[in-house]
């Protein structure tokens, strides 16, 4: 069964999304066995050969026949393909190697990814921020996007869903992916009416108890609302949404570095003995829908009555 047929298979319509730090090859494997797509970034490894052991971590975990009513879903690994990235040959030679059905890149062209991944049948997303990036990722050749709109945690984009859909869906019909502020049944639902395939969930999932978010970070989201927010470049040089209390936690006024802009290094090296990031913590305007930590399966349960209870009120408002 190819990766495209098993998306039709999905239990919801969404993505557990990669998150730094954050994403574990335990909370893959959970959001897999529970019917939605999980999935991990690659630079929570330090290099190639730990990249390839959590690859086949999760493949190991994903093995054993479902004992569910639903297949097991596809997962996905997330790759930086920025120009400074210089582990991408080594973890491409990983990914040859386990195949991860699904490869999302992410702040950089898609095209050195391509070939690999479509070698294997492997599906390959980008996640883009402007109508120009979805363009050029399309041109290259992607079965997908992920469109990442205001409201989205980490990394964010400054589009309204609204307008970001409807855009791209004149150019592109493959699959569509739409993150931001996508925290219940209800916008999922609303994902897919906009003309979406599927939702991308990043903070509904940190407190899960297979994330690594520690238990400061999970109270902190609990704890939180979208006003504790702040969207800065001061961490990683790209536009991210942070919650404002972990940066006061670690010593740092809010109104000073703000509209600071760090430079963009994904090679590895730091000059600061401590990344710029460590300690500050991300999250999107979905944030306020956190209450309490649990296992993923319990999230995605809570999802699923949700979006089964909007599917009946679509219905009766269509009738």
């Amino acid at each position: 069964m190819t990766p495209a047929d098993r998306l039709r298979q999905l239990r919801l319509p969404a993505f557990a999304a990669p998150m730094f730090l954050v994403s574990s090859p335990e909370l893959v494997i959970a959001s897999s066995r529970a019917g939605i797509v999980g999935s991990f970034p690659a630079p929570n490894l330090r290099t190639s050969a730990e990249l390839g052991e959590w690859m086949r971590q999760i493949r190991a975990g994903l093995a054993e026949p479902a004992t569910t009513p639903w297949p097991t879903a596809p997962w996905a690994l997330n790759l930086v393909t920025h120009s400074t990235s210089l582990r991408l040959p080594t973890d491409l030679e990983q990914v040859a190697e386990h195949q991860p059905p699904i490869v999302i890149t992410a702040l950089g062209s898609p095209k050195p990814v391509i070939p690999t991944v479509h070698g294997y049948g492997g599906l390959v997303f980008a996640d883009v921020i402007s109508e120009d990036l979805a363009r050029k990722a399309a041109d290259a050749g992607v079965d997908g996007l992920v469109l990442v709109c205001s409201g989205a945690g980490g990394h964010t984009g400054e589009l309204s869903p609204l307008v970001f859909v409807e855009r791209v869906r004149r150019f592109f019909d493959g699959y569509i992916a739409l993150a931001g502020a996508i925290n219940t049944g209800e916008a999922m639902l609303a994902a897919q009416v906009l003309g979406a395939d599927f939702a991308y969930l990043g903070t509904a999932f940190i407190p899960a108890l297979e994330s690594h978010a520690s238990a400061d970070y999970r109270q902190m989201l609990i704890d939180c609302t979208a006003r504790d927010l702040m969207v800065t470049r001061a961490f990683t040089g790209a536009r991210a949404s942070m919650l404002v209390p972990s940066m006061q936690r670690m010593g740092l006024d809010p109104a000073e570095i703000e509209f600071k802009v760090a430079k963009f290094n994904f090679t590895g090296r730091q000059n600061e003995k401590v990344k710029p990031w460590t300690g500050i913590w991300g999250a999107g305007q979905g944030v306020g829908r956190v209450e309490q930590a649990e296992p993923a399966a319990d999230i995605i349960d809570r999802l699923a009555r949700e979006y089964d209870a909007a599917r009946r009120r679509t219905a009766e408002l269509c009738a």
